[in-house]
């Protein structure tokens, strides 16, 4: 569900005019993110992953800012009231499928619905998006390296963010992780991205909630 921008009225309408006229229009940042918080729970025994507890906390961000819901359309801009996140998936042969993950209402949702995405793309043959729709934000994971700046293949006729995690690396009690975002300057600027930001590290900062009926007990290595 959503609705149409009127782009007329629009505080960003001479913006938006300026930079669809642009041959590559979408402009990227790298920020650097704590996240020694959720690292701490996912090594926990039964706990969801840390590639699911950081997708949840960053996809409540991204919903929680508006431009990155703006999607290009050809009679204008769509406005989604919400998105889904549309991750490349690692498969046993070291090639990659796509899933689709929706906003959950807990962790624990979100993560039950997860892994049956998850391993539905990871047996998937064909390399074929997991959605037909413009209601997501692309994701992938790099955790081989930390990276200081990222740019992603473009097909160069969509508006749809990307954002990528890095490794995670320790720095002694802390966990850092490099995030790329990736945006559609004709739709969101400089300090949306920054308000992403904002919102994510405070999702990561709060404290999530327990999975229902987890126990807490080390993680055997």
């Amino acid at each position: 569900m959503g609705d149409w921008v009127d782009v007329k009225t629009w505080k960003r309408r001479e913006h938006y005019r300026l930079f669809l006229k642009y041959r590559q229009p979408f402009f990227s940042v790298t920020v650097e993110v704590d996240v020694t918080n959720i690292w701490n729970r996912s090594r926990v025994e039964g706990e969801p992953s840390f590639f699911l507890v950081s997708v949840f906390h960053m996809l409540n961000a991204v919903n929680s800012v508006e431009p990155f819901r703006l999607r290009l359309r050809p009679r204008g801009v769509w406005r989604h009231d919400r998105v889904g996140v549309g991750p490349t998936i690692r498969r046993g042969d070291g090639t990659f499928g796509f899933a689709r993950l929706d906003p959950a209402g807990s962790l624990g949702e979100f993560a039950r619905l997860g892994h049956d995405a998850i391993a539905e793309a990871m047996s998937a043959a064909a390399l074929e998006p997991a959605n037909n729709g413009d209601d997501v934000v692309y994701h992938s994971v790099l955790p081989w390296f930390r990276f200081s700046g990222y740019t992603n293949a473009l097909p160069g006729n969509d508006s749809i963010p990307r954002i990528v995690f890095g490794q995670a690396v320790h720095e002694g009690t802390r966990v850092k992780m490099p995030v790329a975002v990736e945006v559609h300057h004709a739709l969101v600027d400089g300090a949306d991205v920054g308000e992403f930001f904002e919102r994510f590290n405070a999702e990561l900062q709060r404290v999530p909630e327990r999975s229902r009926g987890t126990k807490r007990q080390p993680k055997k290595r």
